[in-house]
């Protein structure tokens, strides 16, 4: 395990065990959200995806494992972090296709051309930002899970910048964002995306929408279309089929289809 990544490391699978993950045993862990995300990102065989805020690679390596011939590179701002998704790149036979870099997503331009990201490298760009408000909940104790959770009021706008400056013409975003929030990311998006595309994911029939998953092209002027919502369980609790065959990796969800 590598030498930089502190603490005690678990041995995690996602994909009915087809990815294994090296991750730490506290703090922001992989959940629902990063395999929701590359299900619903659309790529193909000899294109460039680039994950922001990749954690231990889970989201971006999802898609590099479903989509053979894609190369991805996955931008963490947490070295030890960094380190633990390149592992997890190699161990899953992914390391000639997928590459880690240490980076903070608010950088400017020359500090990701200088880490081999220049503006317009990539077709595809996928993140999963801080989405948790202060004002609504308190922050995690331990600093890790606050990082990847808690988010400033800009933080949005600066991901989705970074985003639109690494995609070139025509290229696309896909992001996962709280539900009560999705009036921040049209806004946010107005300036350089169109063609919106929104699939709502709800926690169990009837309840309101607790995720979204969004695909944006840039420059396009495609109207905004949203999708029926994912229900993640059924009213006894069990996971629905629909959800099950997402998560399981045997399905990907309508913003994905080409």
């Amino acid at each position: 395990m590598p030498a930089k990544a502190a603490g005690a490391i678990t041995d995690d699978t996602v994909l009915d065990g087809r990815l294994r993950l090296h991750q730490p045993a506290q703090g922001h862990r992989v959940g629902h959200d990063a395999i929701l995300l590359a299900a619903a990102t659309a790529a193909k065989k000899g294109e460039h995806a680039v994950e922001l805020g990749a954690g231990v690679g889970a989201a971006g390596l999802a898609l590099a494992q479903r989509v053979e011939g894609l190369r991805v590179t996955l931008v963490e701002v947490d070295p030890a972090l960094v380190a633990l998704a390149q592992e997890n790149a190699e161990r899953n036979g992914l390391g000639a296709r997928v590459n880690a870099v240490a980076l903070d997503v608010a950088a400017s331009a020359r500090a990701f051309t200088a880490a081999g990201l220049k503006p317009g490298l990539a077709d595809r760009v996928l993140m999963n930002p801080p989405f948790h408000d202060l004002t609504r909940q308190g922050a995690s104790p331990h600093a890790g899970r606050r990082l990847a959770h808690v988010a400033s009021p800009d933080v949005l706008p600066v991901w989705i910048g970074a985003a639109s400056r690494l995609l070139g013409a025509r290229g696309v975003l896909t992001l996962i964002w709280r539900a009560d929030a999705l009036e921040d990311v049209l806004a946010a998006l107005k300036r350089s995306f169109g063609g919106v595309a929104v699939l709502p994911v709800h926690p169990k029939p009837g309840a309101a929408a607790i995720r979204v998953l969004v695909r944006a092209a840039k420059q396009s002027r495609a109207p905004l279309t949203i999708y029926p919502g994912l229900i993640l369980n059924e009213a006894d609790g069990r996971p629905s089929e629909a959800a099950n065959a997402v998560l399981r990796g045997r399905s990907v969800l309508p913003l994905a289809e080409l």
